[in-house]
């Protein structure tokens, strides 16, 4: 027997139908059901019924004597009221469905109704509700910063766990996780949550800066040192004195930073670019990669001493699939996030269908791209419901989150090459994603020559086809691709 939500105590419902037999069949049904029920015989009863009661719920017939369904739910809008409604109706129209969704009704069901699809529908809308509630407290009221992180999965509950335990230390922490899967957040809470929250908090991005200009960045420069150096410089390192610096993307630093840096973790003292003199420095660092290092290590990529120094302290960000029982409450805290980009007076919402899709869906880009589509969603809808009509995902890949179908492509009018094309990028991208970036494993995966790899990736413009940095191929590669 449902207890009618999560909460300990059950649910109140309000029944607004004209026809009594209705709702004394509602109220032995939801009772039987574990819920709480009051009435209301009309529509003009509905408001005081709702400022009396406070129910959790409002299940409603469209058409009543005096105030009709559409009537009351305009007047529930013109007053604020923020009341899940379920509709009742025996004609279910496409455009009575989008009128009463515009209106803020959460659902219909239509006469004579299913009682299994009216419990479910039921039970689903108290769950968003319950949902929606949670997520709009914690955008609305004061806010500890650490909680910017969203997720109640087992995986992210390790996470929680590990930064309460290593927050207050000023060991290095190294970051590990695929790209958008919120690194830079779990820096910063660790951040928030040390001693030295009262000191700056320093971000660099490695990957967006050339080595000369990072190697500028990190330590500054006097003045004359180069020749667009006008004036002297402080570097990253030295404004993060008596704070934390966090470098991101650190798998992208060249050899030649990575010794410079080395020197900063073990003496912790650096030179400015064009000086002599010692600079102390007394910064906690955290760094993040999306790359394998140890392997970066092995093909003489990434200097081993510095990656001992930085993974004193190793974290791990599970991707988004690996975690889908967040996808809701993240999908909440977006539509709350961007809801300024629907109509005035408007909150978005997401229907079934719609997160169903997103449920289905692979995430490539983790939790990046989820915001990415929820706010897509949000300005595609302009005030309806989001539907799964309004998730557009990038590529144009379907709620599975694999490539669409051939009848799909012949559909789209695409030749038999440009089909084979489309799943061989789709290949090449997987194989690099599993192999974290590292084209000789990715090569070694396809079945193929990392020379052909290069060749293929710069033929679909994907990045990394200069091969730079790679080994020359091995016996073993060769053998792999025999």
């Amino acid at each position: 027997m449902s207890d009618g939500g999560p909460s300990t105590k059950p649910k109140l419902i309000l029944i607004a139908d004209d026809d009594a037999s209705i709702r004394s069949l509602l109220q032995t049904l939801f009772e039987n059901e574990g819920y709480r029920l009051v009435e209301a015989s009309s529509g003009r009863e509905v408001l005081p019924a709702i400022h009396k009661h406070r129910p959790d719920l409002l299940i409603m017939d469209i058409r009543m004597p005096g105030l009709s369904g559409m009537e009351v739910l305009e007047q529930m809008k013109r007053s604020s009221v923020d009341l899940p409604v379920l509709l009742m109706t025996a004609f279910g129209t496409s455009n009575l469905a989008i009128r009463a969704m515009q209106l803020g009704a959460y659902d219909y069901v239509t006469k004579p109704f299913d009682i299994d699809d009216l419990l479910l529908t039921v039970q689903r809308t108290l769950d968003h509700r319950e949902l929606a509630t949670r997520v709009k407290a914690l955008d609305e009221t004061p806010r500890d910063p650490l909680d910017n992180i969203i997720g109640n999965s087992a995986a992210m509950q390790e996470i929680y766990k590990t930064i309460g335990r290593v927050s207050r230390s000023d060991a290095t922490i190294l970051i590990h996780g695929e790209s958008g899967t919120g690194k830079e957040l779990v820096a910063s809470a660790l951040y928030l949550n040390s001693h030295r929250r009262a000191g700056p908090f320093v971000k660099v991005a490695c990957a967006s800066l050339t080595e000369s200009l990072l190697e500028s960045e990190l330590f500054g420069h006097e003045q004359g040192a180069f020749t667009s150096a006008s004036r002297t410089r402080k570097g990253r390192f030295e404004m993060a004195d008596k704070g934390t610096i966090f470098l991101d993307e650190i798998g992208e630093m060249s050899l030649n930073t990575q010794k410079k840096l080395l020197r900063v973790l073990q003496e912790r003292e650096f030179e400015r670019v064009g000086s002599s003199t010692p600079i102390k420095v007394d910064t906690r660092v955290i760094a993040a990669t999306n790359r394998n290092l140890q392997n970066d290590v092995t093909h003489g990529r990434f200097r081993e001493d510095l990656y001992y120094r930085l993974n004193v302290i190793s974290m791990s960000m599970p991707p988004l699939r690996d975690r889908m029982e967040d996808v809701p409450l993240l999908v909440e805290h977006f539509l709350q996030k961007y809801r300024s980009d629907s109509p005035p007076g408007i909150t978005p919402r997401i229907s079934d269908d719609a997160l169903e899709k997103l449920l289905s869906y692979r995430w490539p880009g983790n939790v990046r791209e989820l915001e990415n589509v929820v706010h897509r969603s949000i300005v595609l809808a302009r005030g309806e419901v989001i539907t799964s009509q309004h998730i557009v995902f990038s590529g144009a890949r379907d709620q599975s989150g694999e490539a669409g179908s051939v009848a799909d492509k012949l559909n789209q009018g695409m030749t038999l090459k440009e089909m084979v094309a489309d799943v061989e990028k789709d290949a090449i991208e997987e194989a690099l994603r599993r192999a974290n970036g590292n084209r000789s494993r990715a090569a070694q995966m396809l079945g193929m020559y990392r020379r052909l790899l290069y060749t293929k990736m710069r033929e679909y413009g994907i990045a990394g086809a200069d091969g730079e940095g790679d080994p020359e191929p091995s016996d073993e590669d060769v053998e792999a691709v025999a």
